[in-house]
């Protein structure tokens, strides 16, 4: 006779051992930060300050707490950044009293490693690849943690949680390592390192939702606020110190925020009242493009410009 009540009691049980969504993205990602600590000899984090790199560091404290980090942060700047996101950066170093590296692109401009683009429409976004590489190697890291997630765009839902980048620092799709069953490979050979993305699985709805519940404090770039803009190519930009208008751009103020943040030159902002978290998670669950595809003017160089400068190097 099948014992329905010991049935049920075994359900209950099973039930209530079931992590909700947000744990389970904290849980894996906590697991990931743990299993770099343990195998790799220098791994570092890249931290711009902007929002998935402020929840990765924020998982990354917890996976280690009540102990300090146990690696480095670094940043790899260009010099065309919000003035916001730099605070917001150096605040949250200062705060977690963290060790930060700062690789500067204007040093590979001024040593002749990389040409600056000219023009209204220049930017130093695809510069980043050489700083990056020469900070991976002058620091001798390993590993290297990133904030990129897989519904970003489709070059980066290629990528693995371990991302194996050859002695060049360059990335090939095709040969990236099974990861059945959360086993992560992360042999190397001394020259070669891992990108390691903690991220991968989540959604800009889950960043949101856990900078919500969580109570992180993001740059207010990220909130509706007011600033001048002027519209190109199908996007808002912000009118900054950086940007050089083009025939017939005129700045106007709109109340905005931005989704994602990079370089002041091609990331825009979208006209947005949320002001608050919740508001935020509201706005984004009802959208339908992704914060790359609707503000990163660097994505729309063609349609395998993010695989190819993944290829190159980039983040």
């Amino acid at each position: 006779m099948t014992d329905y009540k010991n049935m049920f009691y075994f359900f209950r049980v099973s039930v209530a051992y079931e992590l909700s969504s947000p744990a389970a993205l904290e849980a894996e990602a906590v697991h990931v930060f743990r299993e770099v600590a343990a195998t790799f000899e220098r791994p570092v984090l890249l931290f711009s300050g902007g929002k998935d790199s402020v929840v990765m560091l924020h998982v990354a404290a917890k996976a280690f707490w009540p102990a300090p980090l146990p690696f480095p942060v670094l940043h790899v700047d260009t010099g065309h950044n919000f003035d916001e996101v730099l605070r917001f950066r150096d605040e949250t170093v200062a705060a977690s009293n963290l060790r930060l590296i700062v690789a500067r692109v204007q040093d590979d401009i001024d040593a002749g490693r990389v040409v600056e683009e000219t023009g209204p429409r220049a930017g130093r976004n695809r510069l980043q690849t050489v700083t990056l590489l020469r900070a991976i190697r002058e620091g001798g890291f390993d590993g290297v943690f990133g904030g990129a997630r897989r519904d970003e765009e489709k070059a980066r839902a290629k990528e693995r949680v371990f991302s194996f980048r050859d002695e060049h620092g360059q990335w090939d799709p095709r040969a990236q390592r099974p990861e059945l069953w959360n086993l992560y490979n992360g042999r190397h050979r001394r020259g070669e390192h891992i990108r390691v993305f903690p991220l991968s699985n989540w959604t800009e709805l889950d960043i949101w939702q856990y900078v919500r519940d969580e109570r992180i404090a993001l740059p207010p770039l990220y909130y509706a606020h007011r600033r001048p803009v002027v519209q190109r190519d199908g996007m808002l930009l912000a009118a900054t110190r950086y940007l050089s208008l083009v025939d017939g751009e005129t700045p106007y103020e709109a109340t905005v925020r931005f989704r994602t943040v990079g370089d002041a030159t091609c990331t825009g902002c979208v006209e947005s009242s949320a002001a608050t978290p919740s508001e935020v998670v509201a706005e984004v669950a009802a959208t339908r493009v992704t914060e790359r595809g609707a503000t990163r003017a660097d994505d729309r160089i063609s349609e395998a410009g993010m695989e190819d400068r993944k290829r190159e190097g980039y983040f």
